[in-house]
């Protein structure tokens, strides 16, 4: 197999690796508080050694897989109406308490169990600004959540609801979905923006998506066909070598 193929072959595992994280993108269109994923490709460049080419040929360019990240920009927000259902309008994330630890979200579509505590819809506990599960008074019906995260029931002021943030958003590992695992420590948001009775949907843009992935089976079909032609070319250089020497 000569170079060509090779860098051929480089580019299809790089449009496939988008194609996967299109699929995923467009599979959580409507999912509440999901980031769309983006890939990040640079040229893998290698100095041939010992070759007598013309001019400016001696750099062979493969594609690169480097990176996947998260595009954190807001989604549209959704008036629900349930005094549980949670959004942020700035920056930070609130904080969940998972059997693996503590993860944050975006999805703020929170409900009670049945002794009262504010989870989501896995079960997870929502966190107040100290770290610990926030729990509602049973019976309450009456429960009010500011834009500070303050939340007051029919009793007065229960707690409040924790708003975190990052310095750096990439280092964020998603777990699932919804969920985030944070590699260093959060830290409060001073003044958040919480929307009750409202929640954030997913940033995906379908169209966008579409489109994308229109030009990538595209490009992949076109790299494809040049991979048989250059399957076909050797081939054919063998084929007429072995019939000279014959």
């Amino acid at each position: 197999m000569e170079n060509p193929t090779y860098i051929a072959l480089s580019r299809l595992d790089a449009q496939q690796r988008t194609m996967d994280v299109i699929a995923s993108n467009m599979a959580n269109a409507n999912t509440a508080g999901y980031k769309s994923e983006r890939v990040l490709f640079s040229d893998y460049l290698v100095q041939q050694k010992n070759t007598d080419t013309a001019p400016g040929g001696k750099v062979l360019a493969f594609t690169q897989d480097r990176a996947t990240y998260f595009d954190h920009t807001a989604g549209a927000l959704t008036q629900t109406g349930n005094p549980l259902d949670l959004a942020l309008g700035g920056n930070g994330f609130f904080s969940v308490q998972t059997p693996s630890g503590v993860r944050l979200t975006r999805s703020g579509s929170f409900g009670l169990q049945a002794d009262g505590t504010v989870v989501d819809a896995s079960g997870n506990a929502l966190l107040d600004s100290g770290g610990s599960p926030i729990q509602l008074p049973a019976g309450d019906s009456r429960i009010q959540i500011a834009a500070d995260g303050t939340v007051s029931g029919e009793t007065g002021q229960i707690g409040k609801v924790g708003v975190v943030d990052v310095t750096d958003l990439n280092g964020l590992t998603a777990e699932g979905g919804k969920l985030f695992r944070s590699n260093t420590t959060p830290q409060p948001v001073a003044q958040p923006k919480i929307v009750q009775g409202a929640i954030e949907g997913s940033n995906v843009q379908p169209i966008s998506e579409l489109t994308t992935m229109m030009q990538t089976e595209r490009d992949f079909q076109f790299v494809t066909q040049f991979v048989q032609s250059e399957n076909e070319r050797q081939q054919n250089s063998i084929d007429k070598i072995t019939q000279t020497q014959g």
